[in-house]
């Protein structure tokens, strides 16, 4: 099937989706060929965000191609798919939309990437579509912005730094503002809602999604009190609810299967300012889990997010000023042995005493780091084809991305991996 355009960005009006834009504009010119359209409900919208990202990049986009197409219209959304290889989606909340755009892909033979943050969405759509995304030799690669490439391509970098066998890697999550502030869109809000509501479902799609059970560890990655002090980070964390920790089990088990090398045991935490602030957001996060369980209570959550979220989550998101002056790190605290087994099925007698630690670093998470993530896995999608697993399928971005050139694109691109201790 002949098609007019490389990538399209669908919903490039939203929030996300302006600085996805923004971000192709800069970029597209390193990547000698490829084409690119956007895509949304309303024109003088479309219109609006091109005309917005010719003034932050200095790129005249005047003339770039729009596509109508609107998730309450499957017919439109399939007359999109069919003019592109790939499709950038950036209309969430996934459990919500996520559905009609993939089946629009794989009828119109597009590849697909989403930046969602949503296990239940991301785990039931490797049970729904992988086979047929296979069959039609396509790609959909989930969780492609700040979650979860970070943490996902941020444990494939350690393991290939660690000089032995890695059994366990912590990952600690650093999000700084500068003196503007910061602030998050209500799209991620609205996500967390819903995602905790739903979460038992989770439940029953990883029965059927996971037939069989990886090697037990002989020696089990240590579990932490919710609030602890962590050295590494020098500060107060607590657990980190958001989907790496799903998105890095899935990767380490396809590449367990694929290749037989040891799976990561993995969890990931939030670093907090200080233990006032850590205290207040574990209220904040009681109060949340049980308004979330009942329909009144998400609706009151929806209608007040920055009430509910102490000012973190509007209806506006942030400025660009907060945007600019906020960055992001992660660091990752591995244990494992000095030594390789011949088999990674074999378990070594004495416990890990070896350590590294490494980091990746990058601009604000939300709207900078999230679109460089997004962008630079499209075009590795489309460029190093012979890289990805074969045949296609339904992947989370580390096991899509494994033995590509994804890490050093994103080093290239201001998301920096680094090695802290070895």
């Amino acid at each position: 099937m002949e098609k007019k355009y490389d990538i399209v960005v669908f919903g490039a009006t939203g929030f996300t989706g302006q600085f996805v834009v923004e971000e192709i504009a800069r970029t597209i010119e390193e990547e000698k060929g490829l084409t690119w359209a956007i895509s949304g409900r309303n024109m003088q919208k479309l219109q609006a965000v091109l005309k917005e990202a010719s003034k932050q990049t200095g790129k005249d986009l005047e003339e770039l191609p729009i596509i109508i197409a609107d998730v309450k219209s499957p017919e439109s959304l399939l007359e999109m798919a069919k003019q592109t290889r790939l499709v950038l989606n950036c209309v969430g909340p996934y459990r919500f939309f996520g559905d009609t755009v993939i089946q629009a892909c794989i009828e119109g033979k597009s590849h697909h990437i989403d930046i969602s943050g949503e296990p239940g969405f991301l785990e039931n759509t490797q049970l729904k579509y992988h086979n047929k995304a296979k069959e039609n030799s396509l790609y959909i690669v989930g969780s492609c912005g700040f979650d979860s490439i970070p943490a996902d391509m941020g444990i494939l970098y350690t393991k290939n730094k660690f000089d032995g066998d890695l059994n366990e890697v912590e990952g600690f999550i650093d999000l700084q503002t500068g003196p503007a502030g910061g602030k998050a869109n209500f799209g991620t809000w609205q996500s967390a809602i819903y995602g905790f509501a739903h979460q038992s479902e989770t439940v029953a799609i990883r029965k059927s999604l996971f037939t069989t059970q990886l090697p037990k560890p002989q020696h089990k990655l240590a579990k932490r009190r919710p609030l602890h002090y962590q050295d590494a980070v020098g500060n107060w964390c607590l657990p980190f609810l958001g989907s790496d920790r799903s998105v890095v089990n899935r990767s380490q088990r396809y590449i367990y299967e694929e290749s037989k090398s040891r799976p990561i045991q993995f969890n990931a935490f939030l670093r907090m300012p200080s233990l006032f602030v850590s205290l207040m957001t574990a209220f904040m996060g009681v109060i949340f889990g049980i308004m979330a369980s009942f329909s009144f209570g998400r609706t009151l959550l929806e209608k007040y997010p920055g009430l509910f979220s102490f000012g973190t989550f509007s209806f506006e998101g942030p400025t660009r000023k907060q945007i600019e002056g906020s960055s992001f790190s992660y660091t990752f605290l591995g244990r494992g042995y000095p030594t390789k087994t011949a088999n990674p099925e074999e378990e070594h007698k004495d416990a890990p005493t070896k350590t590294i630690v490494t980091r990746v670093n990058g601009p604000e998470a939300g709207y900078i780091s999230t679109p460089i993530c997004m962008v630079q896995a499209g075009y590795v999608l489309l460029k190093e084809a012979n890289k990805l697993p074969p045949k296609g399928g339904v992947y989370p971005p580390g096991a899509a991305f494994n033995k590509t050139t994804l890490i050093e694109r994103l080093d290239k691109h201001n998301v920096k991996f680094s090695v802290v201790q070895s």
